[in-house]
């Protein structure tokens, strides 16, 4: 088991896992202003609208007469942004390479990515349809194909890289220093998982369902993350999973709390965050399952040492 091992050949200084990812998200966010900021300002000029006078437009940009698609894009793009200066300071900050990251085989097992998406994108239907038609006053069906072509577009291309980065920031770069500084697999699993929850807590859906409500999925979600890139040795399973589930999301379902609102096909008018955990908790272990018994993990992976690749038989 290589991977959390390979962070030894490092440099490994504690504030370097601090600013890294920091200066990653600062600059990602001002790369990706640019191009927002020139649409902002051709669309208030298009429209007349004036900022001192309606500073509310800044908060909701469809106010100008962007399309959620567009503002998807735009939102997506900072995360591109950033995955990609995460990637070039990785080299001369750690003197490694970043694809160690990934795993620990130096070459991204794409086989295992699309696999696990399309094991979760199974498992997410089957969701969808328990919802439903538990509750089939609940949804509103929405079809406008000159919105919902587009969207798929931007979903496909586009949120490949939000989930990446934040699998690569989480599973690959915190799990390796938590697991090199504490020697324990269970750190580097539980911590990573605590912090990813942590960085969702201002999503508008945290405070409308209630703090205590959501962070739970959020967790669960960070727990299963966390045991498969352990048990896998790698973060595709992670990559894989997490694209699926928001690209899905993001072209089935939406509501008025969801942090990302986009012209999906099916509108929930209550959404109950206590029911959603447990199908949560009951699709990550079927998927666990499945990909348990595909990739034989071995479980008894988890209470072994992190050491070194000198050490790490």
């Amino acid at each position: 088991m290589k991977h959390l091992s390979s962070a030894f050949l490092g440099q490994n200084q504690w504030w370097k896992y601090v600013l890294l990812p920091i200066v990653a998200i600062i600059a990602g966010n001002i790369v990706a202003m640019i191009p927002m900021i020139i649409i902002v300002a051709i669309k208030a000029v298009q429209s007349g609208i004036d900022f001192t006078e309606n500073p509310g437009a800044l908060g909701d940009l469809t106010q100008l007469g962007l399309s959620q698609n567009l503002i998807l894009a735009i939102q997506l793009v900072v995360f591109a942004a950033s995955l990609i200066l995460f990637l070039v300071l990785f080299q001369p900050f750690h003197k490694r390479n970043f694809k160690e990251l990934v795993n620990g085989t130096g070459t991204v097992r794409w086989n295992r990515f699309f696999f696990s998406a399309f094991i979760w994108s199974v498992l997410m239907v089957a969701y969808l349809g328990v919802i439903y038609f538990t509750s089939p006053d609940n949804f509103e069906f929405h079809f406008n194909a000159s919105a919902f072509i587009p969207l798929v577009v931007v979903a496909l291309l586009l949120f490949p890289f939000q989930t990446t980065f934040e699998e690569v920031v989480f599973r690959g770069y915190l799990a390796q220093g938590f697991g090199i500084w504490s020697k324990n697999r269970w750190i580097a699993l539980i911590l990573p998982a605590i912090l990813f929850a942590l960085m969702h807590a201002a999503n508008p859906e945290v405070k409308v369902l209630a703090f205590w409500l959501t962070m739970p999925q959020y967790l669960t979600f960070g727990l299963f993350f966390g045991l498969a890139a352990i048990l896998d040795d790698g973060i595709e399973i992670a990559m894989g999973t997490h694209a699926a589930n928001n690209i899905f999301l993001s072209l089935f379902i939406t509501n008025k709390a969801a942090a990302v609102q986009t012209p999906a096909l099916f509108t929930q008018l209550k959404v109950d965050p206590v029911q959603d955990l447990y199908l949560l908790v009951i699709i990550s272990a079927l998927a666990l399952f499945v990909f348990a018994k595909k990739y034989k993990w071995n479980w008894s992976i988890l209470n072994k040492k992190v050491e070194s690749l000198s050490d790490d038989n």
